[in-house]
C-alpha cells in the first residue's frame, strides 16, 4: 500500500537524512533522531497520517474511476 508519490518520497528521504545528520554534525542533538520518521515513511512509501486524513500523493490514487 503506497500513498506517497515519487517526489514526496524523495523530499522525505532528503529531509530525514538531513535531520539525522544533526546527531553527528552541527549541534549534535538527539532531536535529529526525529528524522527517522520522514526517512522511514519515504523509504516505505506509506504515511499513516495521510491515510487518516484520506490524502494521497501517489499517481495511482489520482486516476479517475472507470465509467460504467
Amino acid at each position: 500500500m503506497v500513498n506517497e508519490g515519487t517526489l514526496d518520497r524523495i523530499i522525505r528521504v532528503v529531509i530525514g537524512v538531513a535531520l539525522i545528520s544533526l546527531v553527528f554534525v552541527g549541534p549534535k542533538s538527539l532531536w535529529g533522531l526525529v528524522g527517522l520518521v520522514p526517512l522511514a515513511t519515504g523509504l516505505f512509501g506509506f504515511c499513516p497520517l495521510y491515510r487518516l486524513l484520506g490524502l494521497s500523493t501517489s499517481g495511482a490514487a489520482r486516476e479517475p474511476a472507470a465509467k460504467a
